[in-house]
């Protein structure tokens, strides 16, 4: 591959939101307005970074009617960059492996942790020790927040303290188990397919 092709293969990926777009599209073939839907964005934004994203082929378009479904391009994605493409199959691997998983069960372990650690008004008693219930501990209190809106570091705090004092530590932990994204100190919501997935944890 040319130089100024993979010049401008790593400009299209240069882009938080445009790598976000590339691992839901990675799961399944998705239309505009509902990637727009998942990543809290205008369809305009999306309609923009899938054209430059489309220009080094690392997505596909197929028409049907009068709606686009777009598709990532894995061969140039693996011929390109192949630390890419694994982290694109992890998440399919992990959204294939959840699908799997009988939800009964799951149902009864999430009603029984949130039932031990949180309050009947909603107070968080403790930060549980074990990752698996942590997890799904973060997942109840993240799931209050709006896609797409964009949070300064202090109302996170804030939103944090309704539930625990300590909000430094859930603050990181959210960005750790990739509930959140941070950029020079502003904090987004990411899809629900990026989040930690208590589910696969023994």
């Amino acid at each position: 591959m040319q130089l100024d092709k993979l010049v401008n293969f790593y400009k299209a990926l240069a882009d938080r939101n445009r790598i976000r777009i590339l691992i839901l599209l990675s799961n399944e073939e998705m239309n505009g307005l509902t990637l727009a839907e998942k990543l809290g964005v205008t369809p305009a934004t999306i309609t923009h970074h899938i054209a430059k994203l489309k220009e080094v082929g690392i997505v596909a378009e197929r028409r049907e009617k009068n709606t686009s479904y777009y598709s990532v391009s894995r061969y140039l994605l693996e011929k390109t960059d192949g630390a890419l493409i694994n982290l694109i199959n992890q998440h399919k691997k992990e959204s294939d492996e959840v699908s799997q998983i009988a939800g009964g069960k799951n149902e009864k372990l999430r009603d029984s942790v949130l039932k031990n650690f949180f309050t009947d008004d909603g107070k968080l008693k403790q930060i549980p020790s074990q990752l698996k219930k942590k997890l799904i501990v973060f997942e109840y209190i993240v799931q209050n927040l709006e896609v797409g809106k964009k949070y300064k570091e202090k109302e996170i705090n804030d939103f944090i303290k309704n539930y625990h004092h300590d909000f430094a530590t859930i603050r990181r932990e959210f960005i750790m188990h990739h509930y959140m994204f941070r950029e020079k100190e502003i904090y987004e919501l990411n899809p629900r397919e990026m989040w930690a997935k208590w589910e696969q944890l023994g």
